[in-house]
């Protein structure tokens, strides 16, 4: 499977379990998130897909299920970049707090339009786009050349960052990519044409 890229959200993190906004904070896995990590490369296992080249962000989440995931796959010696690019978006102000919380401090609906929106961040923050700014240009010149060599790559990353991700490889509107559910320890394994564009999808829901 030439010209493969796998995106993984990083398992069950602690302050996912605790309804927390984590952005750049730094939590653990759960036991679920190990867990949803090995049970990631279990699937990828399935589909003999040997890995040339990984990528993941500066937060230990990521890394661990990325970690878990090609020892499971009996891979971990795969060439792997860290990056600050692909990190979680950064909630700013928000970070750290409840979301009931930081509903009932700021309202619903601003919390919601902060959570929600494209172009809106968080005070101290970042929205979608600002997230986008980042993951964009690190994949174009860093990731995509990778895939597009014929490698099999794989990237362990965040729901907002992946979020980008997605809305450029699948030319998504803000609007579309809003609406977009990325599933914690949940393989997405796109195939490249030549020309960059989409040739397939698959979620390895289990």
């Amino acid at each position: 499977m030439a010209r493969t890229l796998v995106l993984v959200r990083h398992g069950q993190s602690d302050w996912n379990l605790k309804n927390l906004f984590t952005g750049w904070r730094d939590p653990d896995l759960t036991p679920k998130g190990v867990e949803e990590a090995r049970s990631a490369g279990q699937r990828l296992r399935e589909l003999n897909l040997v890995f040339d080249r990984a990528f993941t962000s500066n937060l230990s989440r990521a890394q661990r299920t990325l970690a878990l995931l090609t020892e499971t796959l009996g891979q971990t010696d795969i060439a792997t970049e860290r990056s600050e690019a692909l990190n979680e978006r950064d909630y700013g102000d928000l970070s750290g707090l409840n979301k009931d919380d930081a509903r009932a401090k700021w309202g619903e609906e601003q919390v919601h339009i902060w959570r929600r929106s494209y172009d809106v961040p968080p005070p101290g923050g970042e929205s979608l786009k600002d997230t986008g700014a980042r993951v964009w240009p690190y994949y174009i010149h860093t990731i995509q050349p990778a895939v597009l060599n014929g490698g099999n790559v794989i990237v362990a990353a965040h729901g907002n960052s992946l979020r980008a991700l997605v809305m450029a490889l699948e030319g998504l509107t803000p609007a579309q990519i809003l609406e977009a559910e990325i599933a914690t320890g949940v393989p997405i394994v796109y195939t490249l044409n030549a020309d960059s564009t989409v040739a397939s999808k698959d979620v390895l829901i289990g």
